[in-house]
């Protein structure tokens, strides 16, 4: 099934606006403040952070169920960083920090199903052109 998702920008960057919309039920607004300052709004790596967290943690989740350790959840935090490579704004960092509940799992087990969801997810595949995606996997306490 295809994802669909769709922007408008209206006027130049530095004043402008743009909207967005993902699938039905996620829309938002973003700015230049929004994106290259620390600006109100939503930006672009935002929804890029959201979609490398949810895939990662789905990808996790059924590598988990078919090893035979279904979780009760994972919890993933993705921070995209945006900065300046010669002159272009890049996205340079992708950080992956995920927490597990996983009863009766070791957590060297845990760290070896999560870097295999890290290479695997559609996601991660997807961005594989951004220089340094880091993973920290830990199991909930």
């Amino acid at each position: 099934m295809p994802a669909k998702g769709s922007a408008e920008w209206k006027g130049d960057v530095p004043t402008g606006t743009g909207t967005f919309t993902a699938g039905d039920s996620i829309s938002g607004g973003y700015t230049f403040k929004s994106r290259f300052e620390d600006g109100p709004g939503s930006n672009p790596e935002q929804l890029i952070a959201a979609a490398h967290a949810a895939c990662f943690s789905m990808a996790l989740s059924n590598i988990l169920a078919q090893a035979g350790s279904p979780p009760d959840s994972v919890h993933t935090d993705a921070t995209v960083t945006l900065r300046l490579v010669d002159g272009a704004p890049t996205i340079t960092k992708i950080a992956l920090v995920t927490v597990g509940r996983v009863p009766g799992l070791e957590e060297s087990a845990f760290t070896e199903h999560a870097l295999a969801a890290k290479a695997g997810c559609p996601v991660s595949r997807a961005l594989a052109s951004v220089p340094e995606i880091t993973l920290e996997a830990s199991l909930a306490q």
